[in-house]
């Protein structure tokens, strides 16, 4: 497997191989609550995977000591640089792959916000969120599902291996909170992943008469107008897709404030360097700060 030319100035990062895990095995023989990890190797030990009673069904589990890892291959949260230098190469290894196979995503939710601010991820953001179209999770699933994609790394003479998993209930459009998360694209080593959530036609309000309904099944709703065009641009330097109304889609998710409001979550905004920077810093640098929110 190749990078296109047109990501190779991405960021450096080479795509050795990807790893067949038997793809989109039949549904009814797969574990609902255990995900096939065969042939990713021995970090997958589930000793800190969360139970779920009141959700028996659900199929992703996190971590019992941060939701935003995953219980299988994560066994500590990591530090506040850490952190945010293996989330950028989990976001940048996520849209290659999905360029390089064809598959129509774009970014949502935090990530979305973070792509409105500076282009980068919101530094105190523990997950990525991405969005996939409806024909674009049959595809994961019919030919990606449990593949393993290795990358090459700056700094890390091994790789790392990124593992695509789709939920089997991705085939329900049900609004079910158990089963939200239609897939995931997991660090195979630190146990971070990223959320994907498939857009569906709202077939309910379509019934009542409402052109372009479109639905997530985490509760979301948008008109089609809302999302398409898809409208390309740069994300943690890797070319991205983000919604054509994308301040409307903000502003109706976060209100007005989260796209001017320059102090939050210990951070501050700075508009000369773009960046969020941790208010600890800012002091340090003997900056004028707003009270704190």
């Amino acid at each position: 497997m190749h990078l296109p030319l047109g990501l190779l100035a991405c960021f450096p990062v080479v795509v050795h191989s990807i790893i067949g895990i038997p793809t989109h095995p039949p549904l009814e023989p797969l574990p609902r609550r255990d995900a096939p990890v065969l042939g990713v190797g021995s970090r997958s030990h589930r000793r800190h995977q969360n139970a779920y009673p009141d959700e028996p069904d659900k199929y992703f589990h996190e971590a019992d000591f941060d939701r935003h890892y995953d219980g299988r291959f994560a066994n500590k949260r990591l530090s506040y640089d850490e952190r945010r230098k293996h989330l950028t190469a989990l976001m940048q290894t996520y849209l290659s792959t999905m360029n390089d196979i064809g598959a129509e995503t774009w970014i949502m939710h935090g990530s979305l916000l973070g792509w409105w601010w500076n282009r980068k991820i919101l530094p105190w953001d523990s997950d990525i969120d991405a969005m996939v179209s409806e024909k674009s999770i049959h595809h994961l699933a019919d030919y990606y599902n449990m593949t393993v994609h290795h990358y090459q790394l700056p700094g890390l003479d091994e790789g790392r291996d990124y593992m695509l998993e789709v939920n089997p209930h991705y085939i329900n459009d049900s609004m079910e909170s158990a089963n939200k998360i239609d897939a995931r694209w997991i660090d195979t080593d630190t146990g971070l992943y990223i959320d994907i959530t498939t857009l569906r036609r709202n077939r309910t309000a379509e019934a009542r008469g409402v052109e372009g309904a479109m639905m997530v099944k985490d509760n979301h709703h948008y008109m089609y107008d809302d999302i398409f065009p898809l409208r390309e641009s740069k994300f943690e330097g890797c070319p991205v897709n983000v919604p054509f109304a994308y301040s409307e889609v903000l502003i109706e998710e976060y209100r007005e404030g989260a796209l001017s409001q320059t102090v939050f979550a210990g951070h501050r905004f700075e508009p000369e360097t773009q960046e969020w920077i941790p208010l600890r810093h800012a002091v340090q640098q003997n900056k004028l700060l707003p009270p704190g929110p």
